[in-house]
């Protein structure tokens, strides 16, 4: 490598080094701060077919219809949203309420009967050890329901936190209406102004870039739909097989609950193996791991495949890009990093940018 092609590869590194650390940190510090404005903008954004087309049909102002649109759209969302969280929310404390009331009731008497077993094991052994496993046995007992009392405690405190932060939230959530209706009605004069900004060039790299990441973006909801939908039918299948009442509607709700990268099916599943199997059905309690355990499995596979496939890369790029990207920033990781490696490939195949050959 020539002394000009090592100057050329430095400064490539570093500048496209410059603009990750520089994105990176944007995302991870600046966005939590600029959240409201940008999801107002978003969701701007979004409304701006059907203000175009209200346009065209209704004789009103332009900027009344703009603020029609999203008076109508934060209604009909914010309705939802309050009826789903006002029952998620009840429902969730009163589940975690009655842990320690289900722990009495239900796994404490499956512990005092497997100890009573294991007794029952060790006399016919050696029946000096009899006090022995009956002392560490009560004080296992003990200081497990005084761990689950703990953990009910320390749940219903987080809720009330979370109750305690709603100002906060108040406070965002105003912000992000108002920008909405600033955005919505100034649509094209802020757009128009951004971008005369950028010379011809730059605002070319941008066109490109905006129109491939929204594309990519819809590519990958589509890519996990399907997933979700493959999950149900799999779900729909192994649930019924194996016994379980409504599995349709159940394995509906596990699908979607299936999207969440940290929790996932294992979310649901994994509880309920293990309270099935705590309460004396053991088969069924097997059962339903095995059912995860196939889930698990064939999602691992196909995921890689599907999504990668959609965005142009390999397998192995999008399944590492997905896991640091859950890692470092959750859910936007998990879209982002596969999403802004698919950028970086179509930029450099189209000469846009120069990093791979």
């Amino acid at each position: 490598m020539t002394t000009e092609k090592r100057k050329t590869f430095l400064i490539n590194f570093t500048y496209f080094s410059v603009i990750l650390v520089t994105a990176f940190l944007l995302l991870y510090f600046v966005m939590p701060l600029a959240s409201p404005f940008v999801i107002g903008f978003l969701i701007a954004w979004l409304l701006q077919r059907p203000i175009r087309f209200l346009r065209k049909k209704l004789p009103l102002p332009d900027k009344l219809i703009a603020v029609l649109s999203v008076i109508l759209f934060y209604g009909t969302a914010g309705l939802l949203l309050a009826l789903l969280g006002i029952k998620a929310f009840s429902e969730i404390a009163a589940l975690i309420a009655r842990i320690p009331t289900l722990y009495t009731t239900q796994v404490q008497p499956f512990l005092w009967d497997v100890l009573l077993s294991l007794e029952n094991a060790f006399v016919e052994m050696d029946p000096s050890l009899v006090s022995a496993l009956n002392e560490m046995g009560n004080q296992f007992v003990k200081s497990l329901g005084e761990r689950v009392t703990n953990w009910s405690v320390a749940a219903m405190g987080l809720i009330s936190g979370a109750a305690s932060s709603l100002p906060a939230l108040f406070i965002k959530l105003v912000l992000m209406i108002i920008s909405t209706f600033f955005i919505a009605i100034d649509y094209d004069r802020l757009t128009g102004f951004c971008l005369r900004q950028f010379s011809d060039r730059g605002k070319n790299i941008f066109v490109q870039v905006k129109e491939y990441v929204v594309g990519t973006l819809w590519v990958c909801i589509c890519s996990y739909a399907l997933i979700m939908s493959i999950t149900f039918v799999e779900l729909s299948i192994l649930l019924t097989l194996i016994g379980i009442e409504h599995s349709v509607l159940v394995a509906f709700c596990t699908a979607i609950f299936d999207i969440l990268p940290v929790l996932g099916t294992g979310g649901i599943m994994i509880p309920w193996a293990v309270l099935t199997a705590v309460s004396g059905n053991y088969i069924l309690g097997l059962k339903l791991a095995g059912v995860y355990v196939v889930v698990t499995v064939v999602r691992n596979i196909i995921e890689p495949k599907i999504v990668g496939g959609q965005l142009g890369l390999h397998p192995i790029v999008t399944l590492t890009s997905m896991f640091v990207g859950v890692q470092l920033l959750g859910v936007v990781g998990l879209f982002g990093f596969p999403i802004g490696l698919s950028l970086l490939r179509y930029l450099n195949d189209h000469g846009v940018i120069r990093i791979l050959k």
